[in-house]
């Protein structure tokens, strides 16, 4: 009996080390962050006069119906919008264009506080290739897209903001409200 009690315990203790790192990987990478809303450029935001973290903002001002995502500590990017439009009341957009999405593909790019090899603070901006969004009307689909990616963050990665962009990297909508 006093034989068994260290082996069952040596058991227990090796059947725990290996089960923790299991769970671990079934569950993924952690969350950098996750997000139920972003907001559309707005003026002043419009073009390269208030940009964001280098960052310019879309030529005209949007709007978004709804967006959603998350950020995953090792750089994998989910995004869903649904509705993001050319602002359909700015009397700036032209009268043919206001309410639709022109754009056959946005981009997704992440934008993080870190450090350069000195120690300096720096911003890193990451993007990702494009993927396709659906043109036309937000009463038709117009401005939906669904952007799933793998991204390589900076380390440190402070203050994340994930932007939804132009193919040229203008940004169209960001995490915020």
């Amino acid at each position: 009996m006093k034989r068994a009690i260290p082996l069952l315990v040596a058991f227990l203790l090796l059947a725990t080390a290996f089960a923790i790192p299991d769970r671990q990987a079934k569950a993924g990478s952690p969350k950098m962050m996750e997000f139920g809303t972003m907001i559309a450029v707005p003026r002043p935001y419009t073009g390269t006069t208030n940009a964001i973290r280098g960052v310019p903002g879309g030529g005209l001002p949007w709007v978004l119906s709804s967006a959603k995502g998350e950020l995953s500590v090792s750089g994998k990017l989910e995004i869903m919008v649904n509705g993001l439009v050319l602002d359909p009341n700015d009397p700036g957009v032209p009268l043919a264009l206001r309410g639709t999405n022109p754009i056959p593909a946005f981009r997704a790019l992440v934008s993080c506080l870190s450090k350069d090899a000195s120690g300096n603070p720096i911003t890193v901006n990451v993007s990702t290739d494009p993927f396709p969004a659906t043109t036309g009307p937000a009463v038709n689909g117009g401005g939906d897209a669904k952007i799933e990616a793998q991204v390589s963050l900076p380390e440190p990665c402070i203050a994340p903001i994930v932007f939804v962009t132009s193919p040229t990297g203008a940004w169209f909508a960001a995490t915020g409200n």
